[in-house]
């Protein structure tokens, strides 16, 4: 008797942590916004770079990469069931995340799930931040989160309101986003 009541008190917790693995943590969305802005990317030796605009609402993003003359480069769509890429040659490539997709079709993974809220000046959920740098105003300057190390610039020292520059490098590649205009949602 002795014997099962330990058993059972080992198995207890082991049984907690179990259940515990399988429960879905709920994030909550990354507040909504349209923006326009520019591009550049460094990767293995290769850069990329694009005009772009970046329209986010709860569970959707669509994002248009473009030439400086506003030709459509590629277009991406992404959702809870996947991401799709059509590029300007009509190509359409798919996969289960924007970061996979970019990889596969661009050469480089764009970390889009953790950027909608790096973009508006927050941490991602779901992973811990290793370091967080906050100015004066208490906006985040620097930020070291899911292997990404990201340095922030704003519009005027002191002032408020969004990001304007976002640097971004993770093992050799390197993505630098600069915001022209936020459009609705965030920012002003």
């Amino acid at each position: 008797m002795n014997f099962a009541r330990g058993l059972a008190a080992c198995a207890a917790p082991l049984l907690l942590v179990a259940c515990a693995a399988f429960t879905v943590e709920h994030q909550p969305p990354a507040p909504a916004f349209d923006i326009l802005g520019r591009m550049l990317v460094s990767n293995e030796g290769r850069a990329f770079s694009s005009n772009f605009r970046w329209r986010h609402v709860v569970d959707n993003d669509e994002i248009w990469l473009m030439s400086p003359v506003g030709q459509t480069l590629a277009y991406i769509v992404a959702d809870d069931t996947g991401a799709t890429l059509k590029s300007a040659d009509q190509q359409e490539y798919q996969a289960m995340s924007v970061e996979s997709l970019t990889r596969r079709a661009l050469g480089w993974p764009l970390p889009l799930d953790r950027l909608q809220y790096w973009i508006a000046g927050t941490t991602a959920p779901g992973t811990a931040a290793v370091k967080v740098g906050r100015d004066a105003q208490g906006r985040l300057e620097a930020l070291e989160q899911h292997g990404w190390h990201i340095l922030y610039a704003y519009p005027e020292p002191g002032a408020g309101g969004q990001p304007r520059r976002l640097d971004m490098t993770q093992q050799g590649q390197q993505i630098r986003i600069i915001i022209d205009q936020w459009r609705g949602g965030v920012g002003p």
